[in-house]
């Protein structure tokens, strides 16, 4: 289930739905792994709808974690999770910003 919730869903929306393919050739990921759930872990981006918040990868990847470290810590996580992890944030970020001069 993908819900909007606030800003932040409006863009995990985007990304999910309109802007970023879904399919494993896009980044070299599928983005069907993202998920958000309102009423899960705060509307927060989510891998595969469990519990493991989108974000905590990505901290413990800048902490770094090696991604076997992760996934020997999270057995239920595989290494397209967190690639879509990683794909999920580089869209998120990828947009045009204005700068009034």
């Amino acid at each position: 289930m993908y819900t909007r919730c606030g800003w932040l869903g409006d863009i995990a929306e985007n990304i999910l739905h309109e802007n970023v393919p879904r399919d494993a050739s896009a980044k070299g990921c599928d983005m069907n792994r993202i998920t958000i759930n309102p009423a899960q872990c705060g509307g927060r981006p989510c891998i595969r709808g469990m519990r493991i918040r989108v974000k905590d990868v990505l901290d413990m990847l800048a902490e770094g974690a090696t991604e076997q470290e992760i996934l020997q810590d999270y057995p239920d996580l595989q290494l397209d999770d967190i690639r879509a992890c990683l794909s999920f944030a580089s869209a998120y970020f990828d947009h045009p910003v204005l700068v009034h001069v």
